[in-house]
This record gives structure tokens, C-alpha cells and sequence, in this order.
């Protein structure tokens, strides 16, 4: 899927949000996002929280790197973000995922929802056999998206990823294309 046709999915729709890649227009509403929910993801996550941080992201768009935004329906507005990265077909056919809400929107069964859509996404326009999730220990809300999401806990990689100078460790939560249909 080159850059060009990952920007041109039309959206997923659920009952209450819909997923779509991200956009260069998105730049401001993301930013202010991102910039009202710092409190919201630390420790966690650093969003890109400027606008040379976000055209970076953004540009980074393509066959390996999907970044979605998951949209309240009601207002509009940027309830949160889905990273599927590092896709890789063939006899791997997996990917890694990444998610964070936005404030206000975090703590109502968004994020929920827009995973089940990330995973047809991932599952049936990607054509992935397998998706990782890598979620700090103390990270108990993402533990539970994932986990509602079906994935299951792996194993823990210690030190796994280098967060705010720190190496981290993570747990190890996986769903396979098998898994989601069952």
C-alpha cells in the first residue's frame, strides 16, 4: 500500500467514532489535541505535540507505517490515535500497535471502539496474520483496552523502549487474525 493509497481509505465507521488515516490538514486540531493531553499520557507516551513533530509523522505515512485518527462523531472532534507500524508481509505478516486518547474524550469507550476498527483495518485491509501491542506494566487502562480487545499477554520484555530517557519495560500483548474471528 504506497502512501498515496493509505491517505485515500475512506473511513471505517463504528456507532460513535469513525477511523481514518491521518492527514496534513489535521495538523492543527491534532496539535492542540496532543498539547491539552500531556497530563493525560505521562508518563506513557509523547504525542507529537508541535507542528514540525506532527508533518513529521504524517510524512512517515506508507506501506509500513499506518497512523490513524479515531473521531467522536458527535462533535467532530479527535477522540485518539492508533500507530500500526513496522508492517511487514510475507511469510511475517505482522505489525505493532500503538494507541493513545485524547482528553476529553478518554475514559468513554472510544478508544474501544476504535480499536475493534483498527483491527479490521490491520486484519482485512492490511491483510496482517498478527498485531503486537507493547504497553508498560503501570499502564493499567491500556492493559484493558488491549486485553477487552482481545489480545492476550505474551510475555515482558525488559527495558523494551527508551521513554523519557528511560529504558522501559513492557508487556507483550499479541492477537492474531484467527484470534479476532474466532
Amino acid at each position: 500500500m504506497s502512501a498515496s493509497s493509505f491517505a485515500a481509505l475512506p473511513p471505517l465507521v463504528g456507532p460513535r467514532t469513525l477511523l481514518r488515516p491521518a492527514q496534513a490538514d489535521d495538523r492543527d486540531a491534532f496539535v492542540a489535541a496532543a498539547q491539552a493531553s500531556v497530563t493525560l499520557h505521562a508518563p506513557w507516551v509523547t504525542a507529537p505535540s508541535d507542528e514540525a513533530a506532527f508533518d513529521a509523522w504524517v510524512h512517515n505515512a506508507g506501506p509500513s507505517f499506518h497512523p490513524m485518527l479515531l473521531v467522536n462523531r458527535d462533535d467532530g472532534g479527535l477522540a485518539g490515535v492508533y500507530n500500526l507500524s513496522q508492517l511487514v508481509l510475507g511469510n511475517f505478516c505482522s505489525a505493532y500497535l500503538g494507541a493513545y486518547a485524547f482528553t476529553p474524550h478518554a475514559g468513554r469507550g472510544l478508544m474501544a471502539e476504535g480499536l475493534a476498527l483498527l483491527l479490521h483495518h490491520a486484519f482485512e485491509r492490511a491483510g496482517l496474520h498478527r498485531v503486537e501491542a507493547n504497553i508498560q506494566p503501570g499502564n493499567t487502562r491500556s492493559i484493558k483496552l488491549f486485553e477487552r480487545g482481545g489480545f492476550k499477554r505474551e510475555g515482558l520484555s525488559p527495558r523494551y523502549l527508551r521513554i523519557g530517557g528511560l529504558w522501559c519495560d513492557h508487556e507483550r500483548w499479541a492477537l492474531t487474525v484467527e484470534d479476532w474471528r474466532g
